[in-house]
């Protein structure tokens, strides 16, 4: 991957939340897209396939809200097991594209759509932020994954401790950060500057850079050195009516992010096979 994303951009997939969603498939309980992974796996692997027809090189696995924690809150047996499957749903669905195994912040085990504030971060240390991430990241590596994709993460802590643990794992990583842009530059969900955090990740990683985020902050988030940028549609999430509101964003300048220097670029919740296509097209 790192040889590909130095010979250009590769595509990323969009929300596999959203596919599956959109298929009949109920996502709204704590689990999200996660609880799939046992009821219904075919599903899941149907989506995946979907993003590969469409252009992905990347297929993102339904792992973002699947802890240890979770499945145990929501009486699942073998954690693990289901982590794992994850990977090979994956495999199986897209197996010309690379598998980039999702690993969702704290926030997303909550369940209470807090990864779009960081508020957690003020009560989770450092050291309580890797003892969760530890048991997923270490199947997923297990499982195979070409590449950790540590996803929608709100603030500097957070990518801190999964530093920290991806490194002895031996598996390549891109972390991302959800962000919001303000008269001072685009900063993370706790308030640092997105630059700063960049320089720090960007010499243990492939890539850094953002997701879940609104398309107008792209531009300005590749230009404090994001090389992934997988927005969101420009809706809201109302995390108490676990729903999506407000309108469509504009400003997917695919050419241009890529131009600025974007490398990992795709979608993230609300884009859909026929948005990944239009990127596809957009980057060849």
């Amino acid at each position: 991957m790192a040889d590909a994303l130095a010979a250009g951009p590769v595509v990323l997939d969009g929300g596999l939340s959203t596919e599956l969603e959109s298929r009949g498939h109920d996502v709204t309980s704590a689990l999200w897209s996660a609880r799939l992974l046992r009821d219904d796996p075919d599903a899941i692997r149907d989506a995946h396939a979907a993003f590969e027809a469409a252009g992905a090189q990347v297929a993102t696995t339904a792992s973002y809200q699947a802890t240890v924690p979770g499945f145990a809150a929501a009486g699942y047996a073998d954690a693990e097991g289901l982590i794992a499957r994850s990977v090979q749903l994956a495999r199986e669905g897209a197996p010309t594209s690379w598998v980039a195994g999702s690993v969702g912040p704290y926030g997303a085990y909550l369940a209470d759509g807090s990864e779009y504030t960081g508020g957690y971060l003020a009560d989770v240390t450092v050291a309580q932020l890797r003892e969760f991430h530890r048991p997923r990241l270490q199947v997923l590596a297990e499982a195979g994954v070409d590449v950790l994709a540590c996803e929608t993460l709100p603030g500097a802590a957070e990518v801190e401790a999964l530093l920290a643990e991806v490194e002895p794992l031996g598996v390549p990583a891109w972390v991302s950060l959800t962000v919001v842009a303000g008269p001072d530059g685009v900063r993370t969900r706790r308030g640092e500057p997105l630059a700063s955090v960049v320089a720090v990740a960007a010499p243990h990683v492939v890539a850094v850079g953002v997701n879940c985020t609104d398309p107008a902050v792209v531009a300005p988030s590749v230009a404090a050195g994001a090389t992934v940028v997988s927005p969101n549609s420009g809706e809201g999430w109302d995390a108490a009516a676990r729903r999506w509101t407000g309108a469509t964003g504009a400003g997917w300048d695919v050419p241009g992010w890529v131009a600025a220097g974007a490398r990992l670029v795709g979608g993230c919740c609300r884009v859909r096979p026929d948005d990944v296509a239009r990127v596809a097209t957009a980057l060849r």
